[in-house]
């Protein structure tokens, strides 16, 4: 009996790697497949869920901005634009269940992790047209964050449909 409930509590504890998988980072991109994205020449900003720090927000809004420009759209400050763009940006802790446990804090390791969200909405509706999402660990210096923050939305905009450089 003994023999039994080991063998299913052993079957149970290997199971849980399949059942919580270790996070995927990365970026993704999705798109409203009936959308003609060639139709789309301008965009304005919203308002999003921006990142408390000012300068890694103005950093986020350059690089999307950048990444429009690259895939041909021009930025309208006061009129609405074919689209609407606004950003998202969630700051979480991770654990890595693969870690040994600390002797000294009892605890395994942890690490912050960034999720960054761009998305263009219909001006009408603001039903969602594109969306780029990054999930990442975050770097602890702030150049190598900035940098970090280029690449993930470089990354995005270089999957944006019918792109093109000027």
């Amino acid at each position: 009996m003994n023999t039994f409930f080991m063998a299913f509590w052993l079957a149970s504890w290997l199971g849980l790697g399949a059942i919580h998988p270790m996070p995927k980072y990365g970026v993704k991109v999705t798109r409203d497949k009936t959308t003609d994205f060639t139709r789309l020449k301008t965009y304005s900003w919203t308002t999003g869920w921006s990142v408390y720090d000012k300068e890694v927000d103005q950093q986020i809004v350059a690089a999307v901005d950048r990444g429009l420009a690259a895939a041909g759209l021009t930025k309208l400050d006061h009129d609405t634009g074919d689209v609407i763009v606004r950003y998202a940006s969630l700051r979480r802790t991770d654990v890595d269940l693969h870690s040994k446990i600390s002797p000294v804090t009892q605890m395994r390791r942890e690490y912050d992790v960034g999720t960054l969200v761009v998305l263009l909405l219909d001006p009408g509706n603001e039903q969602e047209l594109w969306r780029g999402r990054a999930d990442m660990p975050l770097a602890a210096d702030r150049s190598a964050l900035f940098a970090q923050v280029d690449r993930a939305i470089s990354k995005m905009f270089s999957k944006y449909p019918s792109h093109r450089r000027r």
